[in-house]
């Protein structure tokens, strides 16, 4: 209790709570519609957004939000009116996001001081401004699948059913999209862009060795989220190691127990 008397150790513990109910909301949404490998090529396009926000000098999450939505958009265009291959378009998008900002972050003069954390994550130097601006895409998040909670699972499940329902399938894609493309942006200001799909997938596939509707997924990776992110807040001020990196641990940790007891309880029944 005597770390809550430090401001930066309250603001990533309200950091990590917010993180564990946006990253159940969006990686059970990515998990049910198999785009994690696109969320993985946005999250290494935002790399070249950042080296691009860094050699002009502004806020490189900005930057870093034109290139996930622009990307995440591009792939979804790229694939349903070019009839691309998604995993060429990911590809392509993933490896120029890279290459940017490679190149941008090379021409940058002087040393970029904020590179690491971008790349692995810190969340301790989180602030209140990182910290409202989480808030509000929280909110707007859970407000926009409180609202339209059966259009995007019939969407997300069987979109061609949608369209025979007249339900607006672009529409909600498109939002979920950039919706996903906003979260994976400021993830990783949290946990960095190495391990933010580990975020975004080892809760849902804990919470589905035990559930199999989707609103259930959500809440129970939810709360695995929640207790991993704050176990492993709490574990890296005893053993002095980033914190993303022991979240990660503990989830997968966690994953194997529950996969070994989904087992065991399977073939007791």
């Amino acid at each position: 209790m005597e770390l809550l008397q430090y401001e930066f150790f309250r603001n990533a513990l309200s950091g990590v709570v917010l993180l564990s109910i946006a990253s159940a909301i969006i990686g059970t949404y990515i998990v049910s519609r198999r785009l994690v490998a696109i969320s993985g090529g946005i999250t290494h396009a935002c790399f070249g957004g950042l080296g691009l926000g860094y050699f002009l000098g502004i806020s490189p999450l900005v930057t870093a939000a034109i290139f996930a939505v622009g990307s995440s958009l591009g792939v979804q265009w790229m694939a349903e009116r070019h009839r691309v291959r998604e995993d060429s378009a990911i590809a392509v998008i993933w490896a120029l996001g890279m290459a940017v900002g490679t190149i941008f972050i090379f021409l940058t003069p002087g040393y970029v001081p904020e590179l690491n954390s971008f790349l692995f994550g810190n969340i301790i130097t989180i602030t209140r401004s990182d910290l409202l601006s989480f808030a509000v895409y929280t909110v707007v998040l859970a407000g926009f699948m409180a609202a339209s909670y059966r259009r995007v699972v019939i969407c997300a499940f069987d979109p061609d059913f949608a369209r025979v329902r007249r339900l607006p399938v672009t529409f909600v894609t498109t939002v979920m999209t950039i919706l996903v493309a906003v979260c994976i942006v400021l993830t990783i200001r949290l946990v960095g862009v190495m391990l933010l799909m580990s975020m975004f997938t080892l809760p849902q596939m804990t919470a589905e060795c035990f559930a199999r509707r989707f609103g259930r997924i959500m809440v129970v990776s939810a709360a695995v989220s929640l207790f991993c992110s704050v176990g492993g807040l709490l574990l890296s001020t005893v053993i002095d190691v980033p914190c993303s990196a022991l979240i990660v641990l503990v989830m997968a940790a966690l994953y194997i127990c529950a996969r070994v007891l989904s087992l065991i309880l399977h073939k007791a029944g």
